[in-house]
């Protein structure tokens, strides 16, 4: 996979390929741990940079700390139905599976950080954080293995009060300045997001028309032991990344239909918070809500699976617009 300025994918291991495999047919992939993962190139940047704005990114998808908090990020319901609609037209889509091996996917990732030193993640952090993402997505928890690993490229960090204290204000201007690669190239964030906001991702359909905002945000304390209360294994990356693959919340239209555009999660009215096993929402639906789903907004302990359908709308997602 290409890591530059401009440019499609360089790189393309196995389009569809094992995307659409469940856990038996790719128990043997073994996830890229900290201690396994190659030496990356590190870059370190200091002082003040221009707070320039670029245009907004068309949709967008977060994960908040209170689900009882007001999401202005949340998608509408013809929102929603916009992307699924240019998914569903994309002729790539629609290739069959033709390998059996996983994609692995490059990242990039960006330390942003106070000039204290505050929120500067060391590396071994970081290889955890690369880990848990592997985990989950392997099917190392519950549920499938998705077909989907990421491997370490590179680590830039960034020194910038400005930056650090007002991410919102920022943002385009941080990941103007600091986004590689294309659009296989995972470029994760990591910086002071408030008390609110845990992370936010874009979605692969606004690749085309906004590629400089490509990319996974996630609060610096969400890492593996960052600090953040209930939200600290890191599984708000991979929350946060299974949006960047096309995945919805499965709260998406609540108990309405097509709900998340996923056959096999079950419907749910509203976003989970805690653990509450057993919890129904969708009395009139099958299933009772799917509060262990990474694309929930559960505390990070009960968190531990994808689905089938999530890997194959995943697998369909990267086909369409990341490769």
């Amino acid at each position: 996979m290409y890591i530059g300025e401009s440019g499609r994918s360089r790189r393309n291991i196995g389009t569809w390929g094992g995307l659409l495999v469940g856990a038996a047919a790719l128990a043997g992939a073994v996830a890229t741990t900290a201690a396994q993962a190659p030496p990356v190139q590190s870059e370190r940047a200091s002082g003040a940079f221009p707070a320039d704005r670029l245009c907004e990114p068309g949709t967008s998808a977060a994960r908040l700390a209170d689900p009882e908090a007001h999401d202005p990020s949340a998608l509408t319901s013809q929102e929603a139905a916009e992307l699924d609609r240019q998914l569903n037209a994309a002729p790539i889509a629609q290739r069959t599976p033709d390998s059996g091996q996983p994609e692995t996917i490059p990242v990039v990732f960006h330390v942003v950080s106070a000039e204290d030193g505050t929120g500067d993640i060391d590396n071994a952090t970081i290889g955890e954080q690369i880990a848990v993402m592997n985990r989950g997505f392997g099917g190392d928890y519950g549920g499938v293995d998705t077909g989907f690993r990421f491997e370490l490229a590179k680590v830039t960090r960034t020194a910038n009060d400005a930056w650090f204290g007002d991410f919102g204000a920022n943002e385009q201007a941080i990941k103007r300045e600091l986004r590689q690669g294309d659009a296989g190239v995972l470029n994760l964030y990591s910086i002071d997001m408030g008390q609110g906001l845990l992370g936010r991702s874009t979605f692969p359909q606004d690749y085309e028309s906004n590629s400089r905002s490509d990319g996974v945000v996630i609060d610096y304390r969400t890492v593996p032991g960052g600090g953040r209360d209930k939200f600290d294994l890191g599984h708000t990356g991979t929350h946060e990344t299974g949006h960047w693959l096309g995945l919805f919340h499965t709260f998406q239209n609540g108990c309405e239909e097509p709900g998340d555009y996923v056959d096999d999660t079950p419907y749910e009215r509203e976003q989970s918070s805690g653990c509450p096993e057993g919890r129904d929402t969708c009395t009139e639906r099958p299933g009772e809500d799917p509060i262990h789903n990474f694309m929930n907004y559960s505390d990070d302990k009960c968190l531990f699976e994808f689905t089938e359908g999530q890997a194959e709308r995943m697998a369909k997602s990267w086909a369409a617009f990341r490769t």
